[in-house]
């Protein structure tokens, strides 16, 4: 497996992570209501949505670099 196959398994679970956390926290918020929980489950979607942008990205860009 090349490394550019590697980075890109890599952010792709990253990004499923952050949502899943994201997750996790907004429903533990619903029934504890604390306000941590709902600040990281907002920080968690904002950082996948980054990662999702970082993921677009690195693939533009490695459609233009030639295989070794």
């Amino acid at each position: 497996m090349s490394l550019r196959a590697v980075h890109i398994c890599f952010i792709s679970l990253s990004i499923v992570l952050a949502f899943g956390f994201g997750v996790w926290a907004v429903r533990n918020y619903s029934s504890s209501e604390n306000l941590t929980l709902l600040a990281l489950g907002i920080a968690s979607f904002l950082g996948g949505v980054f990662l999702a942008g970082y993921l677009f990205w690195f693939i533009s860009k490695m459609k233009k670099v030639e295989p070794l």
